[in-house]
């Protein structure tokens, strides 16, 4: 097996395992998204702040902890056009907001309790990112 795969297969169980672990000790969904967007609209106070800060930490400092170590590759293909990394990160924000949600909230929380909801959300960011990605690569070129 090719070690992408690999590295694929453990970050999925890594992920998977953490929200299981997420709902069972706080009885909420693992959303990054919602985890976020609680501390930027200052909802978050008190046990709840720190939980949520430390979970974002967690987020930033593992990954990087795990390059330092050697244990994954720290090349990616992300490309260099600052412009299309902006526009990026603004539609995924926006698709955020208007999904009631992300990929960790709908996609690994939603599907594995099988949420109607969740299944419909994970329907239409993935279409959407084939509609993207064919749009930017075929038709416009830029990827």
């Amino acid at each position: 097996m090719e070690q992408d795969w690999i590295n694929g297969l453990i970050g999925g169980l890594m992920i998977g395992s953490a929200a299981a672990v997420y709902l069972l000790i706080n009885g909420r969904i693992m959303g990054a998204s919602g985890i976020l967007g609680g501390l930027a609209d200052g909802s978050a106070r008190g046990r709840a702040r720190a939980e949520k800060l430390a979970f974002l930490a967690g987020l930033i400092v593992v990954p990087g902890l795990l390059v330092r170590a050697g244990a994954v590759p720290a090349e990616t293909h992300v490309t260099g056009n600052l412009a299309v990394l902006v526009a990026a990160g603004l539609l995924v924000g926006l698709g955020t907001r208007l999904a009631g949600g992300c990929t960790s909230g709908h996609g690994v929380c939603g599907l594995s309790r099988l949420s109607p909801r969740g299944i419909a959300a994970t329907a239409a960011y993935l279409a959407a990112g084939v509609l993207t990605l064919l749009l930017f690569r075929q038709v416009l070129h830029i990827i």
